[in-house]
């Protein structure tokens, strides 16, 4: 069965950048997959855990997205915090700048979810092209 933990919060913890779960349960227990994927549908960016033998989503919302920039910005990895432990997702500041520029332009991803991409992480697609 692969769960879906929604991100709804955030803080900066001695300088990096600690994202929280919609979720109390201090039972959850999963490692980094290192890799980020594009739900056009929903509007998130979604990081892939590994729960035991299952992969899990890590979902990051529009609303989280100018966190997100400033992680590409500052060139490292969010933590999550879950059950008061921090687990730093490895590989998302690459994998997440790779799939930003792999959404700039491209219409397989969907007109509505291009656009926000392109808004939200505009100042980063400009630096690439001057």
């Amino acid at each position: 069965m692969r769960n879906i933990y929604r991100v709804e919060k955030f803080q900066f913890i001695h300088n990096e950048l600690h994202f929280s779960l919609n979720e109390n349960d201090k039972k959850i227990k999963f490692q980094p997959a290192h890799q980020v994927l594009a739900d056009s549908d929903g509007q998130a960016f979604i990081y892939l855990v590994e729960e035991g033998d299952n992969l899990s989503y890590v979902s990051f919302p529009k609303n989280v997205w100018p966190q997100l920039l400033e992680i590409v910005k500052r060139e490292k990895n969010p933590h999550l915090q879950i059950g008061g432990k921090s687990i730093e997702l490895e590989n998302f500041y690459e994998e997440l700048l790779a799939l930003i520029y792999n959404i700039e332009g491209n219409d397989n991803y969907g007109e509505d979810f291009v656009k926000a991409v392109e808004e939200t992480f505009h100042e980063i697609l400009v630096e690439e092209t001057e």
